[in-house]
């Protein structure tokens, strides 16, 4: 047996009931390491039958959060009292005329009726022929009048159009148009833009267009607000929360039945899709559209990273090899422990590779470094040394990551307490394969013996540097950190969902545009009242709130003043009566195109005249009886929608909002409120989680290190990190989020690894940090964690590549901590610890 090179730490010297383990472990596998690695095979493959036969992926944003929860309660009841309005795809169709558009939703909403297997209910709210016969009714008075004089004026243009609704007519009316012109009869100003836009469909028609003529804007010499050319079909989809995208087929079957049909833009329609389900399924496609790329991208940086910090492929392909063998492993366990996977726990993959790969550098290491002291040491008594210099740190390591991850499971965020379980889970597989099958590898891939040393001799002056000054050095920290902490108060939470997601997506930019108008907005708050006028009288408190623009009850659907509306319109009646009434003319002669772009709008805008004129008192009890429905449920209930009158989507406005609103009606629920009560529980579960993560690896230091000081010194660096992180942020204006915010237990738990590498070390006597092999492990393993995380910085989505920024900025920090403050601290405060072992 040959004397160890000088600075070699014997095996013996570095002690305890984990080293004691790891030992016995690795030794254990390298006696048989072709039955170890078939076992652990049999296992992955066994794995690989359970994720095959048993996958499946919950993406309801719904159930992950506890149904007990008060937000979520009043949620429920919401829904169930008006289940039509639940899970709800709104397909957005823009015309070019009104009474196009109108046609266009009339057919699309018929050809999904027709696909029940699809879709639960297909409805066209305003489309009952209640709204347009009492669409006179709504304006003020003073618009109804000047609408029905505009209608009488055009009363000799609608006697010829109504008697004879053909291209022959409409001729004719361009004749008398002209005749009266002739005898200076009429108004050539009005006169103009209807020629013009008559003029416009004919070219069109011999151009091979379509250019839709809008009947109504000619008749009352207006222009329709865009909100006129626009409606609307809500559609029940069937999801299947089994697929990575639940709604796709619903939303392929609309778009294919739309292109079907010729509701295109260049026939003068646009027909879009939103509605939280779409905008749900599109971020899934745009996170997983990308991982391929961004997973292919990070296992060849990995590669790289471990050729560069090990230098040989036989010790890097086993480290892949196992993490290979450990994924399928953690995500059986996942499936059999926790069930269906949820759009946060499917990420225990991505932790498992990021943090799994640590302790194979940290084995992989440990055994370079003992192969260089003790060179002519065969290669099982190396593998078995190297577990007992590194396995106490590895288990130390794995057990703090545990603490971070399981300190989520008392939380009331289910998303990522089912991940802290399931990456809980993969840290001890992690672990056990790095000392049973890694070694057993290394048994068949026979590493060659180290000829150059390990470590970085050339840092050996920078540790005598922070030691010389410790004390200025732990001044520096206490000052940066105050500093730090100084910035705290300019540190923004962005609680809006939407602004983690892609804004070129088609759902999310109509979203967008329904939110610019205050009668289409989706951010609306409702309430519920025990009947109609308890309802009426809470609509009116909420209504005098300056947060709010309006309220909508059913009663808001019984027109105000409609005497002298009525009487206005029995006027224009007795008048055009007759006039829209003629006999039924001879058919004209085809001319499909100009047919096409004139005459089904005519038609459509003579009908809707009749019916307007036709108009007839109004009482909550003529109302429809689906559109009762929509607003008060079988048992009498009534509900109350609010608008904000704040149209954007800053987190404080819809924050003041949702609380206005939330003073008056306690119970009252919708997104605003969803979207602060739910960021308020994710909040507090990560708060919950960090005191809980902190409390349990203090403990968990104090157990293994048995000193205070240094359990304290581990993770104090962790904590100017974090502050230092937070700072960044708030410096450069990234808000945190409900995406980035995980990077934070992320940053605690890969930080607690890092110092309790370095403070093991130091325990055992080792005084020389930054030059010791140890920063060579710690340095790689760094740099392959934030490539890992770092390729999601590359995402298309917003949220997942502000993750991934916010990811390497924590583990900069965390690194430069450990690197640069904990050699300064450690002989400051813990010089006298180790110092036996350093002797020996």
């Amino acid at each position: 047996m040959s004397t160890p090179r000088p600075g070699a730490t014997p095996p013996h010297a570095r002690g305890g009931l984990a080293a004691f383990l790891a030992t016995r472990l690795v030794a254990a596998s390298i006696r048989r390491p072709r039955l170890v690695l078939a076992l652990a095979l049999l296992i992955a493959a066994a794995s690989c039958w359970v994720v095959v036969t048993r996958f499946a992926l919950n993406t309801d944003v719904a159930a992950l959060f506890p149904q007990d929860l008060p937000w979520r309660q009043t949620e429920v009841a919401m829904d169930r009292a008006f289940p039509q309005r639940v899970d709800v795809i709104a397909a957005v169709l823009d015309g070019a005329t009104p009474d196009l558009a109108d046609r266009a939703a009339a057919r699309l909403a018929e050809a999904l009726q027709a696909r029940p297997d699809l879709f639960h209910r297909v409805a066209r709210p305003g489309a009952e022929p209640f709204f347009r016969q009492a669409a006179l009714l709504f304006p003020e008075e003073e618009a109804v009048r000047e609408a029905t004089g505009r209608i009488i004026a055009a009363q000799p243009l609608l006697g010829t159009l109504a008697a004879d609704p053909s291209l022959r007519g409409v001729a004719r009316t361009l004749d008398l148009v002209a005749e009266g012109l002739r005898r200076d009869e009429g108004e050539p100003a009005l006169l103009r833009p209807a020629l013009a836009a008559l003029a416009a469909s004919a070219d069109g028609a011999a151009q091979g267009h379509l250019v839709p003529l809008d009947w109504a804007s000619l008749f009352t010499g207006q222009a329709p607000d865009p909100l006129a050319l626009r409606r609307f079909v809500l559609i029940r989809p069937v999801p299947d929360y089994g697929a990575l995208a639940p709604v796709a087929a619903a939303t392929d079957a609309v778009r294919a039945e739309a292109a079907r049909l010729g509701l295109t833009p260049e026939n003068g329609v646009r027909v879009r899709l939103t509605g939280d389900l779409v905008m749900a399924d599109e971020e899934f496609s745009t996170v997983f559209g990308g991982a391929i790329l961004e997973n292919i991208l990070s296992l060849c940086a990995v590669a790289i990273l471990l050729w560069l910090g090990l230098r040989s492929g036989r010790l890097i392909f086993p480290i892949l090899g196992t993490l290979v063998l450990g994924l399928p492993i953690t995500a059986a366990f996942g499936l059999l422990a926790v069930g269906p996977f949820n759009p946060l726990s499917i990420a225990f993959a991505v932790l498992f590779i990021g943090f799994g790969v640590d302790f194979g550098i940290q084995y992989a290491v440990s055994l370079r470094e003992y192969r260089y002291e003790l060179a002519d040491r065969p290669l099982p008594e190396a593998l078995v040394g190297a577990a007992h210099g590194a396995g106490e740190a590895i288990a130390l390591a794995a057990m703090a990551l545990s603490c971070g991850f399981l300190a989520f499971l008392p939380t009331d965020y289910r998303g990522v307490s089912e991940l802290g379980l399931i990456a809980a889970a993969g840290m001890a597989v992690a672990v056990l394969l790095s000392l049973t099958a890694l070694p057993a590898w290394f048994t068949l891939t026979r590493p060659r013996p180290e000829r150059e040393p390990v470590g970085y001799a050339m840092l050996a002056p920078l540790d005598r540097a922070l030691a010389r000054h410790a004390r200025l050095a732990a001044g520096g920290v206490l000052l940066l950190g105050l500093a730090a902490a100084a910035t705290l108060p300019w540190l923004r939470f962005d609680t809006n969902p939407l602004n983690l997601r892609d804004p070129q997506t088609e759902a999310v930019s109509t979203f967008r545009d329904l939110m610019r108008d205050p009668d289409t907005t989706p951010n609306t708050i409702e309430a519920l009242a025990p009947d109609l006028p308890a309802a009426q009288d809470l609509a009116r408190r909420l209504a005098a709130l300056p947060e709010v623009a309006g309220t909508t009850t059913l009663a808001s659907f019984v027109p105000a003043g409609q005497d002298a509306k009525l009487a206005l319109i029995e006027d224009a009646r007795d008048l055009l009566g007759a006039t829209l009434e003629p006999p039924v003319p001879p058919p004209p002669a085809a001319r499909e195109r100009l047919e096409a772009a004139l005459l089904p709008g005519l038609a459509a805008t003579l009908a809707d005249l009749r019916l307007a004129l036709a108009a007839r008192p109004v009482s909550l009890e003529t109302l429809p009886a689906s559109l009762q429905r929509d607003w008060i449920t079988p048992d009498g209930q009534a509900r109350i929608e609010v608008r904000p009158r704040d149209l954007s989507d800053h987190s404080d406005a819809m924050g003041r909002f949702a609380r206005a609103v939330q003073a008056v009606a306690p119970a009252a629920s919708g997104p605003a409120i969803s979207i602060q009560a739910s960021s308020h529980t994710i909040q507090l579960a990560f708060l919950q989680a960090g005191l809980i993560a902190s409390g349990l690896t203090v403990l968990l230091l104090l157990a293994a290190l048995r000193s205070l000081r240094l359990a304290l010194l581990a993770l104090a660096p962790l904590t100017l990190a974090g502050l230092l992180t937070m700072a960044t942020c708030a410096v450069i204006g990234l808000p945190l989020n409900l995406a980035n915010i995980i990077a934070l237990p992320l940053l605690f738990a890969q930080g607690v690894a890092f110092k309790i590498y370095y403070v093991v070390q130091w325990q055992h006597g080792e005084r020389a940090l930054l030059a010791s092999p140890l920063t060579r492990a710690v340095l790689y393993s760094a740099l392959t964690n934030g490539t890992a995380f770092g390729t999601l910085a590359l995402s298309h989505h917003p949220g997942t590549a502000g993750m991934g920024l916010l990811l390497v900025l924590s583990l900069l920090y965390a690194l430069a901590a450990v690197m640069l403050i904990l050699p300064a601290l450690l002989p400051l405060f813990a010089g006298d610890v180790g110092r036996a072992a350093s002797r020996r």
